[in-house]
């Protein structure tokens, strides 16, 4: 039996509207013998109630939004996947968006979010070029948590202990070899300066000198072009400050990696080897690079719980009441070892 609106499939089972409403928001919620009568119905009809019109019918729906600068990044990538699972599990519509690293797109995001009337939002705002007052509506609205970086504020963020992931791995390269040299990116957002502030504070505690190649690309995501052309242009002017390199991220070492491979040379920890390349966030791509990449690992799994707990517990989800919603929550990471350094 074919049913086009809800008002027609309620009359034919007998139920009012605002009855079947209330069994598709949940099915628990009505008496067991209006259930059964309901679902009795659905089996022998093809009628799919339309719940994305619903929900924008009400003060708040299912739906959350997900910002983030690039799908195209594997660490975004990543987190969108584990974002997408949990918010499902929790009975909520993820709704994704992609800001291409461009602001104007961003803000258009945002203010998409708003018309969709979505019940939350997860957000990892571009950071340096993004409008702040774009987010400062956005939280007015609907609850909202950063993830990864975030904008000066009040708004609750969860994000890596950048300070503790560098130091820890500038601690590992300066006693199993070389003393490293980092290579910057432009600073898109907080943590590239917190990384290059952690880089200097432990070479110095040390008792190194920190070398830090400066990037010489403006404002861009593109951190693998970067790193495989000034790599390339050092490695042609014989201008390499150190033989190991430290990587403000992961994909800027794919990059600073492919262009020694072009000069013929080996990166690795062997004797003999002529390079160690390391980096920094773990990147699912990074244990396949050749060699695969030695890196601080952020903790994918405690991000993406923290951000959804948070969202839950400003929408007054959670089964504690009295739980305490967090400012800021700084993860720690973890250094994984692998060939390159």
């Amino acid at each position: 039996m074919t049913h086009k609106t809800m008002e027609d499939f309620a009359k034919s089972c007998g139920v009012s509207r605002p009855t079947l409403s209330k069994y598709f928001d949940d099915p628990t919620s009505v008496k067991p013998s209006t259930r059964a009568l309901i679902e009795h119905a659905l089996r022998s009809s093809d009628y799919q109630p339309n719940i994305y019109a619903r929900n924008l019918n009400r003060k708040r729906t299912r739906n959350i939004g997900i910002l983030v600068p690039a799908l195209t990044d594997p660490f975004y990538a990543e987190m969108v996947n584990r974002l997408e699972l949990r918010l499902r599990n929790e009975g909520y519509w993820p709704i994704v968006f992609s800001s291409h690293g461009l602001p104007e797109l961003e803000a258009e995001a945002v203010s998409t979010m708003l018309s969709l009337k979505v019940a939350g939002a997860l957000a990892a705002p571009l950071g340096q070029t993004s409008d702040p007052r774009a987010f400062d509506k956005l939280a007015q609205n609907v609850p909202l948590v950063y993830f990864d970086t975030y904008i000066e504020g009040n708004t609750p963020f969860i994000g890596n202990n950048n300070f503790q992931s560098v130091a820890t791995i500038v601690e590992y390269l300066c006693r199993s070899g070389d003393v490293p040299a980092y290579f910057d990116i432009p600073h898109v957002n907080h943590n590239s300066p917190e990384r290059l502030a952690s880089y200097i504070a432990t070479m110095e505690t040390s008792g190194y000198d920190p070398i830090v190649i400066k990037t010489n690309a403006a404002y861009t995501w593109e951190f693998e072009r970067i790193g495989y052309q000034q790599m390339d242009e050092m490695l042609d002017a014989k201008a390499l400050p150190r033989k190991t390199i430290l990587c403000a991220n992961d994909r800027l070492a794919f990059g600073v990696m492919a262009a020694a491979f072009a000069h013929r040379l080996k990166v690795g920890r062997k004797k003999g080897d002529d390079l160690r390349v390391a980096a920094h966030d773990d990147h699912p791509l990074s244990r396949y690079t050749c060699p695969p990449l030695t890196t601080m690992a952020q903790d994918f799994a405690a991000m993406t719980a923290s951000s959804v707990d948070t969202l839950l517990a400003l929408l007054g989800e959670t089964d504690n009441a009295t739980q305490t919603i967090a400012g800021k929550v700084s993860l720690d990471g973890t250094l994984v070892m692998r060939q390159s350094a």
